[in-house]
């Protein structure tokens, strides 16, 4: 079988043209780890970027990459008009079977149910429903972003959703869905922790509201006369985002607090072997990648339950919940965990097992051939 599989090569995102590589988003990154496996696909790997970059012609035996130049024009403020007709171009001549557009962000899934050829798509992030909370400005990336979203749902051969959260938010409008969690990229199931001393109390993801990451500077803050502890915050701040410039002030001043930064998988993993326990204290959420890789590599995790993450951490059976909308909870539950760390480890080693048979890239690369196969294999049923 032949797949077209459409994604971001990061060095769009973070205008790192001259780099020599590609590397994508964690998720891709570990379904292509696991294709990498089957003898049974040629996978291309089709990218846009507003820059020529550098594209080797293989990423493994079976992988091979496409770099795509699309002027700026192009891009979001044309509905990606000028990424769809690259694409489409280049598949006239793939002739894939299947066309899989990764994340309704960008391009991607846009470009793949506009491509011509059977296709589906997966929901990473749902736009519309970060735009409900975030209520962006007019015309603003994730305005127009939330906007195309509808359309491309409806568009797509069928939806891969990652959590029932998005079977929920897509049903009625795709013609057809498959629940399919995220692959871990195998790195993260090979970590071996030792963790620090003090505790190191990790948070990782964007800075924003919608992480909600304020809300656990305030509840360490209260615990910070009684237990001693590290806090590391791993995300990109915006300097020009009101949220982040709060964040950063406070963060400042806190002795307890490490340098907030951005940072790589590579080193995430590192920080996962140090780590004792990882926060997720988001206000709306999917299936954050941070508490799968976590979960693989047997850090505790204290994660808000929302959005599709109860359906993937289990309250104290392996990690655990509290609601960011009570504002003592989280406090409550790091004291827990400041005071007898034993029933979290414990969590964790359920986690890691769970992890091990629910998320490798060779279960879910299994997985997806067989909904590559579905879609192909019966006649596509009429949108609700």
């Amino acid at each position: 079988m032949k797949v077209a599989f459409i994604t971001t090569d990061n060095r769009e995102n973070e205008r790192q043209y001259h780099l020599p590589h590609p590397t994508f988003g964690s998720a891709p990154e570990a379904l292509l780890s696991g294709f990498r496996e089957r003898k049974d696909l040629t996978v291309h790997v089709i990218s846009c970027t507003q820059r020529v970059v550098q594209a080797p012609e293989k990423l493994a035996a079976n992988l091979y990459f496409h770099s795509l130049h699309v002027p700026k024009v192009g891009w979001l403020r044309t509905g990606y008009q000028g990424c769809i007709r690259a694409t489409r171009n280049l598949l006239r001549a793939l002739r894939p079977d299947v066309v899989h557009g990764q994340g309704t962000e960008r391009e991607c899934s846009l470009a793949a149910v506009m491509s011509g050829w059977p296709n589906v798509i997966t929901i990473h992030g749902n736009m519309r429903l970060i735009a409900k909370l975030a209520k962006p400005k007019t015309l603003s990336h994730l305005n127009l972003a939330a906007l195309l979203e509808g359309p491309t749902v409806r568009m797509a051969g069928g939806v891969v959703c990652i959590s029932r959260y998005t079977q929920a938010a897509v049903k009625g409008t795709a013609r057809r869905t498959w629940l399919v969690p995220n692959a871990v990229h195998p790195s993260f199931f090979e970590v071996e922790r030792r963790p620090a001393d003090p505790p190191l109390i990790l948070c990782v993801g964007v800075i924003s509201r919608r992480k909600n990451q304020l809300a656990l500077l305030t509840a360490l803050d209260r615990l910070a006369s009684r237990f001693h502890f590290r806090a590391r915050f791993i995300g990109q701040a915006s300097p020009d985002d009101p949220y982040c410039q709060e964040f950063l002030s406070r963060a400042g001043k806190i002795p307890w607090a490490d340098e907030v930064r951005a940072t790589g998988r590579a080193e995430i993993r590192e920080t996962f072997s140090r780590a004792s326990l990882l926060v997720l204290p988001s206000l709306e959420d999917n299936c954050p990648m941070v508490i799968l890789e976590a979960a693989a590599a047997g850090v505790p995790v204290l994660a808000s339950g929302v959005g599709g993450v109860p359906e993937y951490v289990e309250d104290r059976v392996n990690g655990s919940l509290f609601d960011p909308n009570e504002p003592h909870e989280l406090a409550e539950r790091l004291a827990e965990f400041l005071t007898d760390p034993q029933p979290f480890e414990r969590a964790a080693i359920e986690a890691r097992r769970r992890a091990s048979a629910a998320f490798h890239p060779r279960i879910i690369a299994a997985r997806h051939v067989d909904v590559y196969h579905q879609l192909l294999g019966s006649p596509m049923p009429a949108c609700a």
